[in-house]
């Protein structure tokens, strides 16, 4: 009792973190990338410099501008952004430890799927992290990486691909989430192997009086994109658990592709918007989002006819359905919960109503 109570307490406290640090990372990462497309050049800019943008938020104007490189001096005082996104990776695998690995013979194994032990399931859980980012750093570095479009699809084949082997390992639920996670751990791979430590190389040149390499930003800026198209569909894989019927089917990998589409699509319209162009240019990606949401939706609500040869299944009567939920349910989900530690109940397999 007082070991679920305990469960509890740190997933509540990790999951604050996680929410707090994602937000700041996402508007911090969204921000960024408005700036450096809303930049315009002009004939009074000075040396080095590739554009300016004007900004007016609470009150105050604000002038930023981009040097193409790196300023011809060190500046005394250089704001870094990346906590924000380590935190939210530490929080949210933290998190993911507490609820999924902690919890592995609930949350994270069904024996329906694959008959795994806790230990087996969370390292192949671990390595799906590990190899996801592998895999895709290796793709960023093939010589294919200069055609973006090309780059893209073989990223969004891979994450394709976890979503189809992870929903044949792991229980629904947690396949979801783990294609969440490894997404966010390409996108946190990125800032911590490769944007960091580029831009710290190019601090080092300025410190040493030498011209910085041009490629180390053109890189940098690169893998933000990536992150920039994958942002919305990983906050929607992340919360999915609050929505079965996205995980709770045979199509559910499909689902993750379709997420990914509409995501990067609607991503895809900001970014646009934020250079310039005006909004008769951008009039494919809202309908085609919402024509793939469609088509998601059309996708969940199918349902295959029912074998005849099939063992039937005992319909509970509305009596017994009541009964399950004053007993099962009430104690935490009431309007006044009678469980004052809301104690989480392992799944019931062998009750016709499955509960939690």
């Amino acid at each position: 009792m007082l070991e679920i109570a305990y469960a509890d307490w740190v997933s509540l406290m990790f999951r604050w973190l996680h929410v707090v640090a994602g937000i700041s990372w996402i508007g911090t990462s969204f921000y960024f990338i408005f700036l450096d497309l809303s930049l315009r050049k002009h004939a009074n800019l000075p040396d080095g410099v590739g554009g300016e943008a004007w900004n007016v938020h609470g009150g105050g104007f604000y002038l930023m501008r981009k040097y193409v490189v790196a300023p011809a001096e060190m500046p005394k005082e250089l704001h870094w952004f990346k906590y924000e996104a380590y935190v939210t990776w530490l929080s949210g695998f933290a998190l993911l430890a507490v609820i999924y690995y902690w919890g592995a013979e609930s949350y994270l194994i069904d024996k329906d799927v694959l008959d795994l032990e806790s230990w087996e399931a969370i390292l192949i859980s671990m390595a799906f992290f590990a190899s996801g980012w592998i895999i895709y750093d290796l793709l960023c570095r093939s010589p294919f990486s200069s055609h973006s479009l090309l780059l893209s699809a073989a990223v969004f084949v891979l994450i394709a691909f976890a979503a189809y082997f992870l929903t044949h390992i792991f229980s629904g639920r947690a396949a979801f989430v783990h294609v969440g996670a490894m997404v966010g751990s390409i996108m946190v791979g990125n800032v911590f192997f490769i944007i960091i430590p580029n831009q710290k190389k190019v601090v080092k040149s300025l410190l040493a009086g030498e011209e910085p390499d041009p490629r180390l930003g053109a890189i940098g800026k690169h893998r933000s994109t990536h992150n920039n198209y994958l942002t919305l569909p990983v906050v929607l894989m992340m919360i999915s658990q609050h929505y079965p019927m996205l995980y709770d089917n045979e199509f559910s990998w499909l689902v993750v592709t379709l997420i990914l589409l509409v995501g990067a699509s609607i991503r895809h319209f900001f970014n646009l918007m934020h250079t310039g162009k005006p909004i008769f240019t951008l009039r494919w990606q809202w309908p085609t989002g919402a024509a793939l949401m469609v088509v998601l939706i059309v996708l969940l609500s199918w349902q295959p006819a029912p074998d005849p040869n099939a063992e039937q299944v005992e319909v509970p009567s509305a009596v017994d359905v009541l009964a399950i939920a004053q007993s099962r349910c009430a104690s935490c989900h009431a309007v006044k919960p009678s469980d004052r530690l809301q104690r989480r109940q392992p799944p019931v397999h062998n009750s016709p109503l499955q509960h939690h």
